[in-house]
């Protein structure tokens, strides 16, 4: 059992990894929150506690950080939990893929672990379109080795920019429109942010399928917003929303010597 946390600039998703590929339970708590580490040790108790459990039986946790600032406090929290080693995923990490771009170390830990992810789980060219924060594109191969990619705007990205540049438009939910044509101010924004982001995907996964020459290649979706924008994605194949987490638990295996 592991106790994997994928720290992103909005949310930590926080998974209780019975095997590779099995999530006993997944929770998500804000990243915007300032937490000190004994904060964060009390919160996780909560947590699984909530599903009858402790810390007994968790042999180490694994961290995927893109928020350096939240790293340590994690890692201490999760030492406490643990009472074991705690890993933390980067670009030097021992995993059996390869960071074939031009600043590999600045390749970021979820793009690092969807790799290995999607090299475990498909073992087929595939790209894994990430719908979190901010939408990252990854091209990897079938013998994991991470091409580079794309990333753009998140979904939320569109609805910030109009609350703050604009005086007289509301603030919307982010939830699929029931038509393209709105009919209040409401749906129209709901609508343009929505399907801007849809057409956006498709339309960079057709290109990325193009100049790489992969027009076969496997995508999957996963991500923070996979649920509200996958089932619209026209290029998408398969939905994934445990991607990040399955490849921390792999990453953590690996490291542990445990393949």
């Amino acid at each position: 059992m592991q106790l994997v946390v994928d720290v992103g600039n909005t949310e930590t998703v926080v998974g209780l990894a019975a095997g590779p590929t099995e999530m006993a339970a997944h929770w998500r708590v804000s990243s915007v929150v300032p937490r000190t580490s004994d904060e964060l040790t009390v919160l996780l108790r909560s947590l699984l506690a909530g599903i009858g459990r402790d810390g007994s039986g968790i042999e180490q946790g694994v961290i995927g950080s893109v928020v350096p600032s939240s790293t340590f406090v994690w890692k201490r929290s999760l030492e406490e939990i643990t009472g074991g080693p705690v890993v933390s995923v980067g670009p030097e990490s021992a995993l059996p893929i390869t960071l074939d771009v031009e600043e590999p170390k600045s390749v970021g830990a979820d793009r690092i672990v969807n790799t290995l992810a999607a090299r475990e789980l498909y073992a087929r060219d595939t790209i894994a379109v990430d719908l979190g924060t901010a939408t990252t594109f990854d091209c990897i191969t079938a013998d994991g080795v991470f091409m580079g990619g794309v990333i753009a705007p998140g979904l939320s990205a569109g609805l910030e920019w109009l609350d703050r540049r604009t005086a007289k438009l509301p603030r919307v939910e982010l939830e699929p429109p029931s038509s393209v044509i709105g009919r209040r101010t409401e749906t129209c924004i709901q609508s343009g942010v929505f399907y801007s982001a849809v057409d956006a995907i498709d339309g960079t996964v057709r290109r990325i399928k193009g100049e790489w020459q992969r027009p076969d290649a496997l995508v999957v979706a996963t991500g923070g917003f996979v649920k509200i924008l996958g089932p619209h994605l026209g290029t998408v194949d398969r939905l994934e929303p445990f991607l990040t987490l399955y490849g921390l638990a792999m990453a953590g295996r690996h490291i542990a010597g445990r393949g």
